[in-house]
């Protein structure tokens, strides 16, 4: 495993963005849900890793940095498997960031009755890795929270040692390019992914798994 920047923020905290900007500057290709949903091999996978049986070398192998969930759930256990990889933390005000959780990927996960029985084994790995793993089993409001700022709260003390940047779209490329050591491209820094097309790029995942 080469993974170079493992990314700790939960999805729905710009992290579509951050793949896109880490890809820019040469981090590529970035692991991200966008790659799971339409591999039935890195869905087995991370079933797999979220009952406690990892291979992170077969899940990451030929990616250089991974972001969102499933990784962001395991990321002290993928930094540990590869200690020389650097920490971004992409963040979110946590109760904009619940906001925008419970209105996409909470109730696509526990709205069980909607699940499509061909994309089945898609949503229990979710379910597992997202409730299960990071969220540590809460679905109420205070827990998913308490969840979100924990996890926040892990990621930020490596920060003193150099190992980690807390990360917010907003902030543009600049301390994203001085965290990395490189220079900031003359260009806007990435911005994609709002609600709507979250939910179309789910659709349009399991459609194409669906193929």
């Amino acid at each position: 495993m080469a993974l170079e920047i493992i990314g700790a923020g939960f999805g729905r905290t710009g992290t579509y963005s951050l793949k896109a900007a880490l890809e820019r500057l040469g981090f590529g290709p970035c692991h991200h849900m966008s790659e799971v949903i339409g591999d039935p091999e890195q869905i087995r996978l991370w079933k797999e890793a979220a009952e406690g049986r990892p291979d992170y070398a077969r899940i990451f192998a030929g990616f250089r940095s991974a972001v969102d969930f499933p990784v962001s759930a395991f990321w002290q256990e993928v930094l540990a498997a590869t200690p020389g990889a650097k920490v971004i933390l992409s963040d979110r005000d946590p109760e904009d960031w619940y906001g925008s959780f419970s209105q996409t990927i909470l109730p696509l996960i526990l709205d069980k009755t909607s699940w499509p029985e061909d994309r089945r084994a898609w949503f229990e790995m979710i379910d597992r890795v997202i409730i299960g793993k990071a969220l540590g089993g809460r679905r109420d409001r205070d827990g998913i929270l308490a969840a979100y700022r924990a996890n926040a709260a892990a990621a930020g003390a490596l920060v003193a040692e150099g190992r980690a940047l807390v990360f917010r779209a907003r902030d543009g490329w600049e301390p994203l390019c001085r965290f990395l050591g490189l220079e900031v491209p003359d260009e806007p820094y990435p911005v994609t992914n709002p609600r709507a097309e979250f939910f179309a790029s789910v659709k349009s995942g399991i459609e194409e798994a669906a193929r």
